[in-house]
């Protein structure tokens, strides 16, 4: 599950994530090197300059989706040559990020800014955190109250990658979603049509799962299928036109295809005659279900909106 959340995430922020087109990231790697900017030694480099393309960094993403930037921290910026005083910097700029995050709105209480540095970097973190810790003890006579998690190479990993991954998760959820109008145009036919539905209300403690700008998708949804499934399958010799049904979720309900499939067809109606009119409008086995996905990829790809997504 993780994983495939991992890499729906890497998706949606390598196609939409920049202002100047598609840049491929890979979480945590990419992620750590550009907001770490430097993965460099004193050897290899005589200053730890980043080295990344322009506009192609971590903060720039951020920046394109929030319109503004972190106060404090640019997006290009020298780090000092002593490791012990880089990661400190490192660490102190994963503080900020954090704290600007929770303050637009993310829920990250479980991610420490240590978990997003650089393997190197949380090592020398743990060694400098260790020993802090024990002076600390000797010099009072009792643990200081600073929490040290010293992880192993690969269980930091781990962590990292989940860390990084519920970071992008949090700025979608508070700079992308917000962009989400809840004026909705009244359509007397819909409206009609769905006076018979139980409605789905976009207030925000109407739920414990959704927020509201999702809840406002929903109802979007649920009038644009309502409106559509009579038109899109009409003449559907598949099992005809599909009964009415009350969206309420973005995966079981968009199984059968035919969700999605009426909500391209309002933007697109020139593919039903070619695409949607052969789908199954009662799907009732697995092959039927893949028949019906087929048919909604081809679509996709037909008008060039190609996101990677598999059948």
């Amino acid at each position: 599950f993780f994983q495939k959340t991992l890499n729906a995430v890497k998706s949606w922020f390598t196609l939409f994530g920049w202002s100047k087109g598609q840049n491929p990231i890979s979480i945590p790697h990419s992620l750590r090197r550009d907001v770490c900017i430097v993965q460099l030694t004193v050897a290899q480099e005589k200053t730890f300059k980043r080295k990344v393309d322009r506009d192609k960094g971590f903060y720039d993403m951020l920046l394109h989706l929030n319109g503004q930037p972190i106060p404090g921290i640019a997006a290009s910026q020298s780090l000092p040559r002593n490791p012990i005083e880089r990661m400190f910097q490192i660490h102190w700029q994963h503080s900020e990020l954090l704290s600007f995050l929770k303050s637009k709105g993310a829920y990250l209480p479980h991610v420490m800014p240590e978990f997003l540095l650089a393997p190197e970097d949380y090592e020398i973190w743990t060694e400098v955190n260790t020993g802090l810790r024990r002076g600390s003890m000797r010099s009072s006579g009792k643990l200081s109250s600073r929490r040290v998690f010293v992880l192993e190479k690969r269980t930091f990993e781990t962590m990292s990658k989940r860390a990084w991954t519920d970071v992008l998760l949090q700025m979608y959820k508070v700079f992308v979603l917000p962009r989400i109008s809840s004026r909705m145009i009244s359509d007397p036919s819909s409206l009609e049509s769905l006076q018979n539905m139980p409605g789905i209300k976009s207030e925000p403690l109407c739920s414990n799962v959704y927020s509201r700008y999702e809840r406002t998708i929903l109802i979007w949804l649920n009038k644009h299928y309502e409106k559509n499934r009579k038109i899109v399958w009409k003449d559907n010799q598949r099992g005809g036109i599909p009964p009415m049904r009350w969206i309420v979720n973005f995966d079981q309900d968009f199984m059968d295809g035919l969700v999605l499939a009426a909500q391209m067809a309002a933007y697109c109606p020139y593919l039903i005659p070619t695409h949607f009119i052969k789908m199954y409008t009662n799907p009732r086995t697995h092959e039927q279900l893949l028949h019906n996905s087929l048919i909604l990829v081809k679509a996709l790809h037909s008008i060039s909106l190609d996101m990677d997504i598999k059948v």
